[in-house]
Parts: C-alpha cells; sequence; structure tokens
C-alpha cells in the first residue's frame, strides 16, 4: 500500500497589518445591540490576554480567496519542483468562497478549485477541481482526502490548498471580529514507495447532536443594520469547552493508530484560533498519556497572524518548514501531528513523519 508524502509546501500572507490599536475606534456592542461598560483599550487588552493576537493580515481589495490560494499554490508547486501538469486533484477548503471587498454574497460558481485551475493555467482535463466546506479543519481534511486518493491508487499527485477572507464576513460591532484574519496555504500530497516518510494515520470527527450551530451566519450587533446581511459568529464559551474535551481525544486516537509514541512527537500543529485554548488542548493531550509537555512542542503563529481558519495550520507548517519562526524546526525522521477544530463541529488529527 502506498504512503502518502507532502513534497511542497506554500503560503501567502497579505500585506496589511491590522494592530490590535486599530479597533480603539470601533463601537463593540453586546448581542442585544447594548454598549459594553468597559471603554475599547480595556476590551482590547482582555481581548489579548485570551486569545494571544497582537495583530492580523488582511487582504488587498483586489484579491478575493481564490487568488490568495493561487498565490500559495504556486509556492507549493515550485516548492516541491512538479508540473502542475501532473496533478490529478486540486482541493480547496474554505467556508464563504470569494468574497468581494463590499460586497453582500459570496460567490462559489464556478468553484475556488475550479479558480486556481484555470489561474495556474493547467489544460489537462484529467485534473479534478473541488471544494470542500469543513470548517476550520478543512486543510487538513483535504489532505486525508488526498491521501485515500492516493490508497486508492486513483491518484499519484494532488494540490490541497486551505484560504480564506474572514475579513470579509466579520461584524464590526461583534469583538470576536478582531479575531478573524486573512490568507492561504498550500501543499503537494504525492504518493511514495518509501516507508519511513509521509502520512501515518489519521483521525476525524464531526459533531451535531448539540454542537452543529456553535458557529453559524448571524445578524450584526448593530440592530439599526440591514437584517438580510449576515456575518459570522460563534459561541465562543462553547466552543473552548468543546475544543478542549474533544481535541486531544481525537489525537489520542491518530496516535495511537499510527503506533508511534508520544515520546517520539517532534512538534503539534494545531489550529491558530486562540492561544490560551491552544495551551489547554496541549497540556490535556500530554496528561493523557502522563506526560509532561515539551519545551517548544507547540509553534504559534496567531500573535502577529490571527485566525485565518482553514489557512492557519498549512500557513503555519510552511513557516516552520521554512525557518520562518525562531527556534522552530522540523528535521528529518521527526514525527508531528496537525489537528484542528471547526465549524460543524469537526474535528480532525493526522500523524506524519518526516
Amino acid at each position: 500500500m502506498k504512503l502518502s508524502v507532502i513534497t511542497g509546501t506554500g503560503s501567502f500572507i497579505p500585506s496589511i497589518a491590522k494592530e490590535n490599536a486599530n479597533f480603539n475606534d470601533h463601537v463593540f456592542l453586546n448581542t442585544d445591540g447594548t454598549a459594553f461598560n468597559n471603554p475599547n483599550p480595556v476590551i482590547i487588552e482582555k481581548f489579548k490576554s485570551i486569545t494571544g493576537i497582537e495583530e492580523r493580515r488582511y487582504a488587498k481589495n483586489k484579491y478575493k480567496a481564490s487568488d490568495l490560494g493561487f498565490f500559495a499554490a504556486q509556492k507549493a508547486i515550485e516548492d516541491a519542483n512538479i508540473n502542475p501538469e501532473e496533478l490529478d486533484y486540486i482541493i480547496f477548503a474554505h467556508n464563504f468562497g470569494d468574497v468581494k471587498e463590499g460586497a453582500i454574497q459570496s460567490d462559489i460558481l464556478p468553484c475556488l478549485a475550479t479558480r486556481v485551475k484555470h489561474l495556474l493555467q493547467i489544460e489537462n482535463p484529467n485534473c479534478v477541481a473541488y471544494d470542500i466546506l469543513f470548517g476550520c479543519p478543512g486543510w487538513v481534511e483535504g489532505v486525508i482526502q488526498a491521501q485515500a486518493f492516493i490508497k486508492a491508487g486513483i491518484a499519484k499527485k494532488c494540490l490541497v490548498i486551505g484560504g480564506e477572507t474572514l475579513s470579509r464576513v466579520v461584524d464590526v460591532n461583534d469583538r470576536d471580529s478582531m479575531i478573524y484574519s486573512d490568507g492561504a496555504g498550500a501543499c503537494i500530497v504525492e504518493a511514495t514507495d518509501k516507508t519511513d516518510s509521509g502520512i501515518l494515520s489519521h483521525a476525524s470527527q464531526t459533531f451535531t447532536k448539540d454542537e452543529a450551530y456553535f458557529l453559524f451566519f448571524g445578524n450584526s450587533y448593530d440592530k439599526t443594520k440591514d437584517k438580510d446581511v449576515r456575518y459570522i459568529k460563534m459561541h465562543g464559551r462553547k466552543i473552548y469547552e468543546f475544543a478542549l474535551n474533544n481535541v486531544p481525544k481525537a489525537m489520542q486516537t491518530a496516535l495511537d493508530k499510527s503506533g508511534v509514541s508520544i515520546d517520539d512527537v517532534k512538534k503539534v500543529f494545531i489550529h491558530q484560533a486562540n492561544e490560551k485554548m491552544d495551551e489547554a488542548i496541549i497540556k490535556r493531550f500530554y496528561r493523557l498519556y502522563k506526560k509532561p509537555i515539551p519545551e517548544g512542542v507547540m509553534p504559534m503563529s496567531i500573535h502577529k497572524l490571527g485566525n485565518s481558519s482553514v489557512a492557519t495550520v498549512p500557513t503555519l507548517l510552511d513557516l516552520v518548514l521554512k525557518g520562518n519562526i525562531e527556534n522552530q524546526e522540523v528535521k528529518k525522521g521527526d514525527v508531528i501531528i496537525l489537528a484542528s477544530v471547526g465549524a460543524g463541529m469537526s474535528i480532525n488529527a493526522i500523524i506524519y513523519k518526516y
């Protein structure tokens, strides 16, 4: 049975940096439309202490999510040194499609993967392009699907992209809007005959009985705004508790399936949604094995890049592999975990050996 190996990665980090201080003039409101008692500097400082976010990146007006994905894809293709005409699949993970600056509709016709294939000028009709909607874990799930195609013998090379422009679907009156950002990450997944590297195992879950609408589209907290315009909303506390209770278990399931010891895990790349939440997840994960948390095991990019949903894990992976995060590296033979949680509510994890 063939293994699947990541042969190239790429990311695109938008050039517009929006610092926390830029939100000082925003009018933040409660869910009922009333004003907060605390002034914005207090609200923002508390936000930073919880999430760890100091600034985030927004895309230029002329770029859409598919453009960001294209830029990341170009870098991944170059890094893997492959001919894009040889790609069997292009899988694009996102949540909102292409949203133009100032628009109130998302555009997913044609799908974003098709748009990237067009931008790459791939002529091969056997290169199948499609999108995946799986919340923030979409890119990780796309890699899992690429592996499934390779295992089944129906693909040899796949391009998996995660891209989003969340800045265009946020309610500026919601303090949670400070979490979200734009960006894209991509990788090439190829079949390999080697048995000493690649995807070793994975786990995926979706919880819907009580959790389906923890993330949803809702009205602005400013009750004077158009009720037909919807924005990304979340029940933050419920998501936090859900993630703490379930993500470590999914990571454990994937690791136990791989046969790899917890002591051999060198890095854990977790979805960059909330620093405090990620720290609590990693603590509970190692507690399951009655082990202390190794120093530097969890790279972070949220401080400067914010939460770009499907783009956080591939972007973080690319930054570390390219040596762009201080005191973080992945070496040949290292075992890493890629894990995410998000709308659905869905969870997944991959055990990968370099």
